[in-house]
């Protein structure tokens, strides 16, 4: 049976057959329970099957299963609108409802052009926005994903900052800053000049590409540059949003407001639910006809928003994103004094990179990743990739999670990076035999 789905849809990592799923732990098939690091791609922020969220659903289906908004209006869209106003950050207050964070992101792209009525976007090399052919035209976090596709979507891309490769000396902020500077000067200079660019896209966590957290002062640059220019700013908070980052969004865990948001993911607990936001002022100027959906803004999966909510305030998840996120990385650091496999640590809150390197060239090492991965799902805990080489393990539980899971995952992480080493120091390996 699984060959009638497509291989890009259903062979992923690590493909475990479930038939359950509720709070931080899936139930597999084998009978065996997991333990989610996952947060199905951080979107079960709330934990799988959350009571209030799957009443929620349930009372909704009682009334209304389908809109579509604008045909017909309906009471759970209106709340949320209001109820999302006062968490997101500023003036961005006027939302367009869709499916999916690639809709969110094409949505603001389209809005960024229309209003400024500019051909052109920059995006930073190593973001995920998506796989539509809008959304991969920013999209540069591997090149498999453009692969035969040619995406035209006349944007222009800059580096991602990197700490990393900050000189010894020289303070890591001031040096991804000042390169930021000559990078945008060299852009406008030779390849397109700001007055023919309408919007700045950029996650302020880079996520499918590494889960690298820039310093705040480069995200404030970018601000800058867009505000002497009347480039409109996009954050990507598609993974970063509604709690992840131990704020409600990046946008306030950074202070900087964009013009534009996209979110999704944990809107709304794991149905399927977007938005593309930004002020009243803004969306006033993209009228009836210019943008469209059929099933955006579903009525079920609206009031499984309210109730994430809910469920996000009264449980003070968002603050136990940030206690949770600092305990772990905590540990983690430990850790890495103890496993040469470890490259470094990139956290915000429960958004957590472990970098897998080849101990002997401290280059990224994805198949060491896989291995320790795998060993990890064989002990009952389920983490996931990222990064360019798939080097880098995603560390996303559910914002419910707490320190007794933690300690339980992270025990079998070390527990797996201890058998992957003694492996690799066997007399029979061949990186032991080449060293």
């Amino acid at each position: 049976m699984p060959d009638l789905l497509a291989p890009s849809m259903a062979k992923d990592h690590p493909n475990l057959p479930v038939v359950k799923a509720k709070g931080c732990y899936y139930y597999g098939l084998d009978g065996k329970k997991y333990l989610d690091f996952t947060s199905g791609i951080a979107t079960a922020n709330t934990g799988h099957r959350h009571p209030k969220v799957v009443q929620a659903i349930k009372d909704a289906a009682d009334h209304l299963m389908h809109g579509p908004s604008g045909v017909i209006m309906y009471e759970s869209i209106l709340k949320l609108s209001k109820e999302l106003s006062h968490v997101l950050p500023g003036n961005l207050d006027c939302f367009f409802f869709a499916n999916s964070g690639t809709e969110a992101i094409e949505g603001a792209l389209k809005l960024a052009k229309h209003v400024t009525k500019r051909p052109y976007v920059i995006s930073f090399t190593g973001c995920f926005h998506g796989r539509s052919l809008g959304a991969l035209s920013v999209t540069t976090s591997k090149s498999k994903y453009r692969k035969f596709l040619q995406p035209n979507g006349l944007a222009y891309q800059v580096p991602y900052a990197d700490v990393k490769s900050a000189p010894d000396g020289i303070d890591p902020e001031t040096y991804v800053i000042e390169k930021l500077e000559r990078d945008f000067e060299s852009l406008f200079n030779h390849q397109v000049t700001p007055e023919e660019v309408a919007c700045m896209i950029v996650e302020p966590v880079l996520g499918e590409g590494g889960y690298i957290v820039p310093p705040s002062g480069w995200l404030k640059k970018i601000r800058e540059i867009c505000d002497e220019h009347g480039i409109l700013l996009i954050f990507d908070e598609v993974q970063t949003g509604f709690g992840r980052t131990g704020e409600w969004f990046a946008a306030q865990t950074f202070g900087v407001t964009p013009d534009i948001m996209a979110i999704a993911k944990g809107i709304a607990s794991g149905l399927p639910l977007s938005a593309t936001v930004a002020s009243k002022e803004l969306m006033k100027q993209w009228p009836l006809g210019s943008h469209g959906t059929t099933f955006g803004g579903n009525p079920i999966a609206c009031e499984a928003a309210l109730a994430t909510l809910e469920v996000l305030k009264e449980e003070q998840l968002v603050e136990n994103a940030k206690n949770m996120g600092t305990y772990a990385y905590e540990k983690l650091m430990k850790l890495k004094d103890e496993h040469p496999v470890i490259g470094s640590i990139r956290a915000v809150g429960l958004m957590i990179g472990i970098e897998i390197v080849d101990p002997f060239t401290g280059k990224p090492d994805g198949p060491a990743l896989m291995t320790i991965l795998d060993k990890c799902l064989e002990k009952g805990v389920l983490f996931y990739l990222c990064g360019n080489h798939g080097e880098v393990i995603r560390m996303i539980p559910p914002l419910t999670v707490n320190t007794d899971q933690i300690d339980q995952g992270l025990a079998i992480l070390e527990e797996s990076l201890y058998e992957y080493q003694a492996e690799l120091q066997s007399p029979k390996s061949e990186q032991f035999q080449n060293a």
